[in-house]
C-alpha cells in the first residue's frame, strides 16, 4: 500500500492541467532561454569560459535568477521546476550530441583556436579580439617554461579558454591528423 503522503508528491496527469502555463510553453521558454544564454557565454570569450573569475561566478548566479521566470512564467508549482529543469538538460544533452558530431556546428558553439604568437611574433589583432593581455600571454609562457616572447614558435588560445604553448626549440612530431581550425589571419 503507498502511504497518503507519496500520493501528495506525486505528479498525475491531471497535475499538468493545473499549470499557470502550458508543459510546451515552458519547454519553449526553456529552449529560448538555453539559447540566448549560450550564445550570450559564446560572444563573450574564451577566457571567460575558459577561467571562472567571482566576477563570472556572480554573473552566472544573477543570469541564473534573472531567467527563472522568464522559463516557468507565472507557475512556481513543482511540476514547472521540473518540466523547466528535464527540458535545460534535454536541451544541453541534445546540443551537446550535435556539437559533438557535428563540425559546423562545434565550430558555431565552441569557436575555434585562435593563434597569438607566430615565430616570436605577437598577433595584436588577434589577441585584442579575444580580450588577451601581454600580461596574460607573459604568465602562460612563464607557466611553460619560456623567458620570453622570442622564444615562442606558437601560442595559442584553445576553445576552453587555455593558452598553449609550443617552444622554438619544440621536437616537431608529425600526426596523421591535420587541424584546420586555427586562424591564422
Amino acid at each position: 500500500m503507498i502511504p497518503p503522503l507519496a500520493l501528495t508528491f506525486a505528479p498525475s496527469l491531471g497535475a499538468l492541467d493545473r499549470l499557470a502555463e502550458p508543459a510546451w510553453q515552458i519547454v519553449l521558454r526553456c529552449f529560448v532561454v538555453y539559447v540566448v544564454v549560450l550564445l550570450g557565454l559564446r560572444l563573450s570569450g574564451k577566457r571567460q569560459i575558459g577561467q571562472f573569475t567571482p566576477f563570472d561566478l556572480v554573473l552566472i548566479l544573477l543570469i541564473a535568477n534573472a531567467v527563472q521566470n522568464a522559463m516557468v512564467g507565472p507557475d512556481t508549482s513543482l511540476l514547472g521546476g521540473l518540466i523547466a529543469a528535464m527540458s535545460l538538460l534535454a536541451i544541453n544533452a541534445i546540443v551537446s550530441r550535435v556539437v559533438s558530431s557535428d563540425t559546423l556546428a562545434q565550430r558555431l558553439a565552441l569557436g575555434t583556436p585562435t593563434l597569438l604568437v607566430s615565430d616570436g611574433r605577437l598577433i595584436l589583432e588577434h589577441m585584442r579580439r579575444e580580450g588577451v593581455t601581454e600580461n596574460e600571454l607573459l604568465t602562460a609562457l612563464r607557466e611553460h617554461g619560456l623567458d620570453s616572447i622570442d622564444d615562442a614558435k606558437l601560442v595559442v588560445l584553445e576553445i576552453d579558454g587555455t593558452i598553449s604553448v609550443v617552444p622554438k626549440d619544440a621536437k616537431v612530431m608529425r600526426g596523421r591528423r591535420r587541424v584546420r581550425q586555427i586562424k591564422h589571419g
